[in-house]
């Protein structure tokens, strides 16, 4: 064997070598990447695990009119109903269940074994039906997020009680209606049906739902229009000249901007110059289109220049005129790369919260939002609201929020694929 060929085969070995190398480091870059993703997706989806059940107390409650601080008659106006002690109802049930509870601490205590809200369940219960005034009823009635809590296995009974929210009576309270079959657990609606609330055993998800679906209705109506009409202007009747450089140059640098300084570019001008009402979808879609424009323009001119030359040609050589050309080729052969980098950028804007800081989204808000212009807030920004609370219940609601947010995303790149390929395939 000659010296050549002991030279060539010695590179093609250590050329092999190397590309075993290369291809085990992809193949261990992969993996620990996907491992790190499936411990991040598990953690988060066995900590939201707990949200979607409540734990409930069965109380007999005794509707007389003395104890709703009512005067007995035969009907009650709706606005005295509405101002009845509720509470008082809840605090006499819990005291006929323990009736061994004398000391004042440990009725504040029990008091609170039962959700504040629930005395709003039984106003409305009351005002749509007047006639169970004077009588008793058995009603399930959801529990404060510490006994939730520990019902679910949350809080540890074994810690010692000065590290734990529960106290031992507590515990024997609950140990007592476990054993009267009188606490159950069930389907948690309030997450998908409620706004938030201070209360993690009241809060839901709804609210910022509807705030993020207004928020990305606007963003969309502003954004794509703006977005495509700039990129084709800018690609096919633009000039070449210094001031389209100048302008090319800046969607280029606004699209690596942090998205924070659209949010205070927003503070200033939409809300301080503009008066546009603070917390608002109206607010958040108008910044949230600033951000989201440059991604579109971009992906926009990339889609049209990888429509062939050919085309334009064929079609101005058939008599068309150049409006016609744009409409009638080029949009369409270009439609599933807009598609793509729209959504894309739509589900980026989604997943925003720093701008959305900045004008006043991050406001505590209990009512769900009808219109673009009452408060509201949005998923990332509850998130970041419910990650802050320092109830251990939150951690779950937290998780469990995260979760419909990732859905989103799923959703949202799952259909810019899906059309990319539907359009791909008409052509």
């Amino acid at each position: 064997m000659s010296n050549t060929t002991k030279l060539v085969s010695a590179n093609l070995k250590k050329r092999y070598a190397k590309e075993r190398r290369f291809k085990f480091y992809g193949i261990f870059s992969i993996t620990l990447s996907l491992t790190f993703l499936l411990f991040l997706l598990f953690d988060i989806v066995s900590k939201c695990l707990p949200v979607f059940t409540q734990s409930y107390v069965e109380l007999d409650i005794d509707f007389a009119p003395k104890y709703l601080n009512l005067e007995e008659k035969s009907s009650y106006s709706k606005e005295e109903l509405f101002n009845a002690n509720y509470q008082k109802l809840i605090n006499n049930s819990l005291y006929k269940l323990f009736p061994e509870v004398k000391a004042r601490k440990q009725k504040r205590i029990l008091r609170k074994f039962v959700s504040s809200g629930a005395q709003y369940k039984l106003r409305d219960l009351v005002i749509d039906n007047p006639k169970i005034i004077g009588d008793t009823k058995s009603i399930w009635l959801l529990t404060d997020d510490d006994i939730d809590s520990f019902i679910k296995g949350l809080i540890d009974e074994n810690a010692p009680e000065s590290e734990r929210r529960v106290k031992d009576f507590q515990i024997n309270w609950i140990k007592s209606l476990q054993a009267k079959d009188k606490i159950d657990s069930k389907l948690n609606i309030n997450f998908l049906t409620n706004s938030d609330s201070r209360e993690p055993e009241q809060a839901g998800i709804l609210g910022a739902l509807k705030g993020s679906f207004y928020t990305m209705l606007i963003t969309l109506l502003l954004s794509f229009p703006i977005g495509v009409g700039a990129a084709i202007y800018l690609e096919e009747f633009a000039p070449k000249n210094y001031w389209i450089d100048i302008i090319e140059v800046n969607i280029n640098n606004l699209a690596a901007v942090p998205s924070i300084v659209f949010g205070i570019l927003g503070l200033a001008i939409y809300i301080n110059f503009f008066g546009i009402p603070r917390s608002a979808p109206i607010a958040g879609g108008l910044v949230l289109s600033l951000m989201t424009l440059p991604v579109i323009i971009i992906s926009t001119r990339v889609a049209i220049k990888s429509v062939p030359p050919s085309i334009r040609e064929a079609a101005l050589g058939l008599g068309a005129s150049k409006m016609q050309v744009i409409t009638h080729h080029v949009i369409p052969l270009a439609m599933p790369g807009i598609l793509t980098g729209s959504i894309i950028g739509m589900a980026q804007a989604l997943g925003e919260s720093a701008p959305l800081l900045m004008i006043g989204m991050v406001a505590f808000v209990a009512d769900v939002p009808q219109s673009f212009f009452d408060p509201a807030t949005v998923l990332p920004v509850q998130i970041f609201i419910w990650a802050d609370s320092p109830e251990r219940a939150f951690i779950a609601l937290t998780s469990a929020a995260i979760v419909v947010l990732l859905v989103f995303l799923f959703l949202m790149n799952l259909s810019a694929i899906i059309l990319r390929k539907k359009f791909e395939n008409k052509q």
